[in-house]
């Protein structure tokens, strides 16, 4: 079987209603997903509490992502990237809306020190 080439920023012809959630691949203890934002957030009040570790990178677009204990949220750009580890409560409070945000997310089982 020869690979598949696909772009991570190749747009939608429309920007689509809600957020978009695409498993890119999956292995034994990870999971590779791009998440296209148009102006979503976390509910109010709402945190993410996840089990396992994330990785993430905005490649495109605008976000503002907090974490719990913080006053106001943090600003990202293309580029900025975060490792949040497990249990690690945080929301997106913001995205874009005029233009699509594009998130690659990481998620896995990190490495116990000790």
């Amino acid at each position: 079987m020869i690979p598949e080439i696909n772009n991570l920023l190749t747009p939608f012809e429309t920007l689509p209603e809600g957020e978009e959630f695409e498993e890119l691949f999956r292995g034994k203890s990870c999971r590779v997903e791009r998440i296209v934002s148009t102006g979503q957030s976390t509910r109010e009040g709402q945190w993410y509490d996840q089990e396992h570790a994330e990785w993430v990178i905005l490649l495109s677009g605008s976000a503002v992502l907090r974490f719990e204990g913080e006053t106001g949220g943090r600003s990202l750009v293309p580029g900025d990237a975060v490792n949040i580890p497990p249990h690690c409560r945080h929301r997106v409070e913001a995205t874009a809306a005029d233009q699509e945000s594009v998130w690659l997310a990481i998620h896995y089982e990190p490495v116990e020190n000790g």
